[in-house]
C-alpha cells in the first residue's frame, strides 16, 4: 500500500497506469441469470405454426399473383416451355425454401433469431472476432454468448483460425453482411410494388373497360395508405393476419386442384426433372433471361430465416412442408394446367384460371393477402435497419416502439417516408409488373448468389434498379460504418491516463458540485479526453463522476441482470466510476426504459456487494456478509426505480434495498446486507450508498462528446471524400446521439472537439 500510494516515475508510468486501469471484469458484473427459457408445448408450436403465415409467408405466397406473367413477358408459344418453367418451379420450392432453409439453415439460429446479422453475430462469436472495437472479453461470459469449441485440424477449426487472423477476411465478412442488407432493403422496396400492382391489375380481368391508368393510380393510393398507417403499429390488425393468409393459401391450393382436374393432369409430369434440361436445350439464351421470373417463385424466402426469431423453429419447420408447399404446388401446377389449354392469358394467368362464381372474393382476398405481404416486407426491413444501428453499421435514425408487449415491432419514420416514395416511383415508372418483376428477381439472384451471367441478362429488362438502391444503401452503410471505426481510433489515442486524474488529488483540481455527472464515451477503458476537455474550459464537476460506455454486443439480447458492468476508478473519496451498459442487436433502449435510475440502482448493490472494504472505515471486508432476502431478480427484471435505502430493526443491523418495479403484484425487490455486531449496537448506513443516493437527489447531467472528424490533409481524395465530405453529410442528417440515446435536452451538456484522422 506504501508502494501504491508514491508519486509515478517515468519508469512505472506505464506499469501503475495498466494497475489502475483495469478493464472490466467478472467481478464487476451481477451473477448471471441461470433461467433457461423452456421447450413450447405441442399446442404452442401449432398456435406459432399458425400464426407464421401472416408474417413469414406472405411475400411467399403472393408470388403465384405474377410468375407466369414476368416467366413469358412476350407470350407462350410452346407447350414443352410450359412444363420446363413449371418443373423448374416446383424443384426450386423444393430445393431452396424447404430443404435449404427449412431444414439446413434453421440450424444456423442465433438464439432462436434469424436473419443477416444474426448469422454475421454467429459467426464472429465461434471465430471470436469483435464486432465492436471496445468488446472485452467479459463480454463473452454472458449466457446468451454462446460458442463452441471446434477442433483445430478439422476444417470448421481451420477456417476459424484464418478469419481470426486475416483482417482482410474479416472486412469481406463485413462488407457481405452489407451488401446482403443493403439487397433486403431493396425487397423492401419491391414487394410492395409488385405485390399491390399485380393483385390490383386483376380488375382488368372482369373489367376489360379499366386501363392501366387506373390500376396504376390505385395501386398509388394503396402504397399511400399502406406506408401511412405505418406509425401505428401491426397490434390492432396483426391478429387478422394470419386467418386472412390461411384464407388465401387455403384458395389458391383448392383453385389449383380445381384446374388440374379440368383442365390438363397431363402437366403433373413436370414433377420428373427432365423438363428441365429439355428447356435450357430448346432455347438457351430465352431460357436464361425467364429464370429471372422463375426466381420470383421463391421471393420471400429469406423470410423463413429472417422472421424465425418471432415465433420458433420447430413451428416454421412444421407450417411450410406440412401447408404452405402443397398450397403453393397446386396453385403453380394448376396454372400451369389452364395455361396449357388457354396460351393467350398468361398475362393475367391468375385471374384467368379462378373460376367466374369466386373471381370476385378472389380478388379481395389477394388484394388483402399482397397488403399483408409488403406489410411484412416493411416490418423486416425496420427490423434490419435496427439491427444495422445497433451494430454501427447505419446512421442513426429515430426509432418508435408500436407496441409494449411485442418487441420486434418498430417503425422508423424517415425509412418509412423513403421507402414510399421510392416505391411509388418505381410503381409509375416501370407501370408494369414484368420490369419490376426482373427488378425483383435481380434482388433475389443477389441474395442467393446466381451466376452473374444471370444478372447481366436480366439487367438489360429494368434489372438495374435493384443493384442502383443496394449499391446507394451499401455506400451509406460502408461510409458510416469506416467513420464509426476511425472516430473510436482517435478517441483510443487521445484517452487520459489515468495516473494523470490521480495525480489531481480527491476533488481532482476542480470545484466538485452537488449531483452526478454522466460522461459518454465509446472506450470501455480509460478517460475520454472529453474528460480532460471539459476540466480545461469549465473547472468544476460533478460530486459523482459515471463515465458510461453504452454498446451493443452481437448476441440478440442481454438479460436485463447482465446488463450493467462497473468498477471503481481510484480511491473511496475521487467518487469516479466506470459503466458499460451491454445491449443486444435485438434488445430495447427505449425513453421509458428508466436508464438512470437502473445505472444507480445497479451502482448501488455494486457499491455495497464488491466495495465492502472501501464503503466504511469502521468495518473490514471480513465483517460484512451477503445475505438474500428474497430474489434479487425475480420474473427475470433488473434491479430498478429504486426509491429507498433505509436501516431496518430486527435481530441483525442491516441495510436494505427496496424497489417498487412489481407494486402492482405486491412485491418488493430487495437486497438485505447483515452487519455483523461490533463495538457498538448502532445501525449503520453505507456512507458511498447515502453520498450517492443524495447526488442523486441533486439531479443528473449527461456530458456527450460532440466529436468531429476530418481527414488530414495529406490524405488521399478517396479518404478525403469519405471522410469530409459523405461522412460529415450523414452526421448532419441523422439523428443527434443524445436522441438516440434518448437523454432529456435539459440534462444535456455537449463538448465540442475536432480531430484529423
Amino acid at each position: 500500500m506504501a508502494e501504491a500510494s508514491q508519486p509515478p516515475t517515468a519508469g512505472n508510468l506505464f506499469e501503475l497506469n495498466m494497475r489502475l486501469d483495469q478493464p472490466l471484469d467478472a467481478e464487476a458484473e451481477q451473477l448471471p441469470s441461470s433461467a433457461e427459457p423452456k421447450a413450447p408445448s405441442a399446442f404452442t408450436t401449432l398456435r406459432f405454426a399458425f400464426q407464421s403465415l401472416g408474417i413469414v409467408y406472405g411475400d411467399l405466397g403472393t408470388s403465384p399473383l405474377y410468375v407466369y406473367h414476368s416467366t413469358f413477358p412476350d407470350g407462350l408459344t410452346e407447350k414443352e416451355d410450359l412444363m420446363g418453367a413449371l418443373s423448374l418451379i416446383i424443384y426450386l420450392l423444393l430445393l431452396i425454401p424447404l430443404l435449404k432453409y427449412t431444414f439446413i439453415v434453421m440450424k444456423a439460429n442465433d438464439n432462436g433469431q434469424g436473419g443477416t446479422f444474426s448469422l454475421y453475430s454467429l459467426i464472429c462469436r465461434h471465430a471470436r472476432v469483435d464486432t465492436i472495437p471496445s468488446q472485452h472479453w467479459t463480454d463473452r461470459m454472458l449466457t446468451t454468448y454462446q460458442s463452441h469449441v471446434l477442433d483445430e485440424k478439422s476444417v470448421a477449426g481451420k477456417t476459424k483460425h484464418w478469419l481470426e487472423e486475416n483482417t482482410y477476411a474479416q472486412k469481406l465478412l463485413v462488407l457481405l453482411v452489407l451488401f446482403g442488407t443493403s439487397m433486403l432493403i431493396g425487397d423492401g422496396l419491391l414487394t410492395p410494388a409488385i405485390s399491390v400492382l399485380s393483385s390490383v391489375g386483376g380488375i382488368q380481368v372482369n373489367k376489360p373497360q379499366v386501363n392501366d391508368d387506373w390500376v396504376l393510380a390505385l395501386a398509388c393510393i394503396i402504397l399511400v395508405l399502406l406506408f401511412s398507417v405505418q406509425r401505428f403499429g401491426t397490434g390492432k390488425v396483426g391478429w387478422f393476419f394470419a386467418p386472412a393468409v390461411f384464407v388465401w393459401f387455403l384458395s389458391i391450393g383448392l383453385i389449383g386442384i380445381y384446374n388440374i382436374v379440368k383442365h390438363d393432369p397431363v402437366v403433373l409430369k413436370a414433377f420428373l426433372p427432365t423438363y428441365i434440361f429439355r428447356y435450357f436445350q430448346g432455347h438457351a439464351k430465352k431460357s436464361w433471361v425467364s429464370l429471372g421470373g422463375i426466381l420470383l417463385s421463391i421471393t420471400g424466402t429469406e423470410a423463413l430465416y429472417a422472421d424465425v426469431g418471432h415465433f420458433t423453429v420447430s413451428s416454421v419447420q412444421i407450417a411450410f412442408p406440412f401447408f404452405v408447399l402443397p398450397c403453393l404446388l397446386a396453385s403453380y401446377v394448376g396454372q400451369a394446367a389452364y395455361l396449357s389449354k388457354h396460351p393467350g392469358d398468361v398475362t393475367h394467368a391468375f385471374y384467368r384460371s379462378i373460376p367466374e362464381p369466386v373471381y370476385w372474393p378472389m380478388f379481395v382476398v389477394a388484394t388483402v393477402a399482397a397488403i399483408i405481404a409488403s406489410q411484412a416486407t416493411i416490418t423486416a426491413t425496420f427490423a434490419t435497419i435496427k439491427q444495422a444501428v445497433a451494430l454501427g453499421c447505419f446512421p442513426r435514425v429515430k426509432l418508435v416502439f408500436t407496441s409494449s408487449k411485442h418487441l420486434g415491432q418498430v417503425y422508423i419514420p424517415e425509412i418509412n417516408w423513403i421507402l414510399m416514395v421510392l416505391c411509388i416511383i418505381i410503381t409509375a415508372g416501370f407501370r408494369g409488373t414484368i420490369q419490376i418483376g426482373n427488378a425483383y428477381g435481380i434482388a433475389v439472384v443477389a441474395l442467393m448468389l446466381v451466376t452473374t451471367m444471370l444478372m447481366i441478362l436480366v439487367m438489360l429488362l429494368g434489372g438495374w434498379a435493384p443493384l442502383v438502391i443496394g449499391g446507394l444503401c451499401l455506400a451509406v452503410m460502408f461510409t458510416w460504418h469506416y467513420g464509426m471505426l476511425k472516430k473510436y481510433e482517435v478517441e483510443q489515442q487521445n484517452k487520459v491516463p489515468v495516473s494523470w486524474i490521480l495525480g489531481l488529488g480527491p476533488c481532482l483540481g476542480l470545484v466538485r458540485v452537488p449531483g452526478i455527472g454522466f460522461i459518454y464515451s465509446e472506450l470501455a477503458h480509460g478517460v475520454p479526453s472529453i474528460f480532460s476537455h471539459f476540466m480545461t474550459h469549465l473547472p468544476a464537476i460533478h460530486a459523482v463522476v459515471v463515465f458510461v460506455c453504452v454498446k451493443y454486443l452481437p448476441v440478440n439480447i442481454v438479460p436485463e441482470e447482465e446488463r450493467f458492468l462497473f468498477r471503481r476508478i481510484g480511491p473511496k473519496e475521487f467518487r469516479l466510476y466506470r459503466c458499460v451498459a451491454r445491449y443486444g442487436y435485438r434488445d430495447l433502449h427505449k425513453r421509458d426504459d428508466k436508464f438512470e435510475d437502473n445505472l444507480i440502482s445497479n451502482l448501488s448493490l455494486y457499491i455495497m456487494q464488491n466495495c465492502p472494504s472501501e464503503s466504511t472505515s469502521v468495518y473490514d471486508e471480513g465483517s460484512v456478509s451477503h445475505v438474500v432476502e428474497s430474489p434479487l431478480l425475480p420474473d427475470g427484471q433488473s434491479t430498478t426505480g429504486m426509491q429507498s435505502i433505509r436501516e431496518l430493526s430486527s435481530g441483525t443491523n442491516s441495510i436494505e434495498i427496496t424497489s417498487p418495479a412489481h407494486t402492482s403484484k405486491n412485491t418488493t425487490q430487495r437486497v438485505r446486507f447483515a452487519i455483523e455486531q461490533v463495538e457498538s449496537e448502532t445501525e449503520v448506513e453505507d456512507e458511498d450508498v447515502a453520498f450517492l443516493q443524495e447526488a442523486r437527489r441533486a439531479g443528473i447531467v449527461h456530458i456527450l462528446g460532440d466529436v468531429v472528424i476530418k481527414a488530414k490533409s495529406h490524405s488521399n481524395i478517396g479518404k478525403k471524400f469519405l471522410i469530409d465530405y459523405m461522412y460529415a453529410l450523414l452526421q448532419r442528417i441523422c439523428r443527434e446521439n443524445s436522441a438516440a440515446l434518448n437523454i432529456p435536452h435539459e440534462n444535456l451538456l455537449n463538448v465540442g472537439q475536432v480531430y484529423f484522422v
